[in-house]
């Protein structure tokens, strides 16, 4: 590894946002720690892009199973140092119907891959960031957690965990020089979105969402909604009476559950 450049450290890199913002950081002059279950999409991926070897090392691990990525943290220091910045990408949505059992299973599911294992993605990296006095630690959630979408009880419910799980961190960390960064990523074109089955106005393609994040980051920001259209939007829907709101959802596409 390049000792003198910054390291970032990126779970759901195969694809999608992760990729996206591995590139963006590649091209900043970023090592690159490169976390995925499948870790033969990255190496692929590597190669098409001629990525240095000496650059970039990939770890395979399963976010919501918290020995695999709490290891991956603990090789990547031995291997490349104390990243710079940690983000905590890997997510999962699903819909959900409650009166399904089946789907319980699913919503435990979510909340493992999309609160523990970031939560997880975290614990390596916090006391040696304190410690060195600096370092980013970066939770994606989303648009999503604002409020509660019709068939999307899991998936809302865990980003808007996210939000108030990394706002709490923000303020444990706040005399220590880590920031804490909370990025709301809006409609992206990746294969999460894919399926949606429902109008995504502001879609961004995933290398234009990745420029946004990297600022965002960069700049440490504390919570940052992208793009700044949904951000608007977020804040009409925090104010929306739930009459209001609950009728501007009637009849909405739902999320496709696991079984559709």
């Amino acid at each position: 590894m390049s000792p003198a450049r910054p390291l970032v450290f990126i779970t759901g890199a195969s694809s999608g946002i992760g990729r996206a913002l591995a590139s963006r950081y590649y091209r900043a002059g970023h090592n690159l720690a490169l976390v995925a279950r499948r870790t033969a999409e990255l190496e692929a991926w590597a190669a098409a892009e001629s990525l240095d070897p000496a650059r970039f090392r990939i770890y395979g691990a399963d976010v919501a199973v918290t020995d695999s990525i709490v290891a991956a943290g603990q090789a990547c220091i031995a291997a490349q140092g104390l990243p710079d910045v940690v983000i905590a990408n890997a997510g999962i949505s699903i819909g959900m119907d409650t009166a399904e059992r089946a789907d319980i299973d699913v919503m435990a599911r979510i909340f493992a891959t999309n609160n523990i294992g970031l939560a997880a993605t975290f614990h390596p990296f916090v006391a040696a960031m304190r410690a060195r006095g600096s370092g980013r630690l970066v939770g994606i959630a989303s648009v999503a957690a604002i409020r509660g979408l019709p068939g999307h009880g899991a998936y809302s419910a865990s980003k808007a965990g996210v939000v108030a799980y990394c706002e709490s961190l923000r303020g444990e960390l706040r005399a220590s020089g880590v920031r804490v960064v909370t990025i709301c990523p809006g409609y992206v074109a990746t294969p999460l979105t894919a399926g949606n089955r429902y109008g995504m106005p502001f879609l961004l393609q995933p290398e234009e969402f990745a420029e946004r994040a990297f600022s965002a980051i960069q700049a440490g920001a504390s919570y940052r909604v992208i793009p700044w259209q949904m951000a608007a939007v977020a804040k009409l829907l925090r104010v929306l009476p739930n009459s209001v709101f609950d009728r501007a959802m009637q009849g909405r596409g739902r999320k496709k559950r696991a079984t559709e």
